[in-house]
């Protein structure tokens, strides 16, 4: 008979079926226990409801023969107890009395126990229950064992999903909180406040016009590679991807309060890890062409928007538009944002780097826009 597993030690055969006799007679403890060994489980006793459930919270065993007439506490309490605990209640319970009345079967069966045997125990019976409860925890066993790998599965979909607009840090963590009330996508369409960063190579329309399609495709791919891992890298959520076109926004879908710092180191690292890329397209093709961007902070309508038959997740506003119109204006390797923008990164922008514009009337803007030029 196997001796009882102390907390904090693994008990041997994990993947045995394991049965745990509770019996205030170590006789007939240790013959029950005999029985279930002989059938090829592995059997533990205890003999009091305390330590019952000291071993039950620190090793769970797949199945309990409890029984009743106990002193201190009994039987019908010990079940309730486990029953009533999350995460022991779906381990069966047969309560093993010599009580007969119908008082105490309703009394065993209110209290939760999944089966009873009666004192003497026959061992054809005994075997018989526990071979039973046997093949039901191996089928349980199977049926969690297939909706962890459905959840597995789910949840990396789920990233793959998410990762096409945010960094995998941001995605792991939409997906931790997918439960609460309160987290991203959870939500219609709603009114936020942002830092919209646009990205757009210069002249590149005209440069698709004299190179072959496959050829511009694989430049695309290596642009847009170099610019989506700089904004994941800073947290940015990639909201569009258009021709040679990226927005990117800041403080969506999780709150950042450095939202306008996180766009501008962004935007360096686009420039810096663009400027190498177009050094070798120049190298091996003379493609010449440059990357303009365009950052500006306010509001925007947050959620999906479209049809029926097409919904994107997206941003649209102001500060979107704000940041498109400046984008247009940027002349390679410059950077335009706006006042409110430039007065959150002053003090990352290299000395003599910035230069105010003034206020700019843009494009559908009825107010002229103060505008700064930072050239990198």
């Amino acid at each position: 008979m196997s001796e009882v597993v102390p907390a904090g030690r693994l008990a041997p055969a994990q993947a045995a079926f394991r049965v745990l006799v509770v019996d205030d007679d170590p006789d007939m403890a240790a013959y029950l226990a005999r029985l279930l060994e002989g059938e090829g489980m592995i059997a533990e006793t205890v003999h009091t409801g305390d330590a019952a459930m000291v071993y039950v919270m620190a090793t769970p065993p797949d199945l309990v023969l409890l029984d009743i007439m106990m002193p201190g506490t009994d039987g019908f309490e010990i079940c309730e107890r486990l029953k009533a605990d999350a995460a022991t209640a779906m381990i069966p319970i047969v309560l093993v009395t010599a009580l007969e009345d119908h008082q105490s079967r309703v009394r065993g069966i209110r209290a939760g126990c999944d089966d009873f045997l009666s004192k003497p125990v026959h061992r054809e019976e005994l075997i018989a229950r526990a071979k039973t409860l046997q093949r039901l925890h191996g089928t349980r066993r199977e049926l969690e064992s297939r909706r962890l790998a459905a959840e597995v599965h789910r949840k990396e979909a789920l990233r793959r999903t998410f990762s096409r607009y945010i960094s995998p840090r941001l995605a792991d963590r939409i997906i931790s909180d997918m439960e609460d009330e309160d987290a991203p996508f959870r939500h219609g369409a709603q009114r936020v406040s942002l830092v919209a960063l646009f990205a757009d190579l210069r002249g590149f329309t005209r440069l698709t016009e004299s190179t072959q399609v496959d050829e511009v495709v694989g430049l695309l791919n290596e642009y847009f590679s170099v610019i989506t891992d700089a904004a994941y890298r800073h947290d940015g959520t990639i909201f569009s991807m258009a021709g040679d076109s990226l927005l990117v926004g800041f403080n969506v879908p999780f709150p950042q309060p450095d939202a306008a710092a996180r766009a501008w180191a962004a935007a360096c690292e686009m420039l810096s890890s663009f400027s190498r890329v177009l050094a070798r397209w120049t190298a091996s093709g003379g493609v010449s062409t440059g990357l303009g961007i365009g950052i500006a902070a306010g509001e925007a309508i947050l959620g999906n928007i479209g049809s029926p038959h097409y919904m994107s997740y997206t941003i649209i506003g102001d500060a979107v538009n704000t940041a498109s119109r400046l984008v247009q204006n940027a002349k390679p390797n410059e950077v335009l944002v706006t006042g409110p923008v430039y007065e959150s990164i002053r003090n990352m922008v290299p000395a003599g780097a910035a230069k105010s514009q003034g206020a700019v009337s843009l494009r559908g803007k009825s107010d002229a826009t103060p505008v700064w030029s930072i050239a990198l």
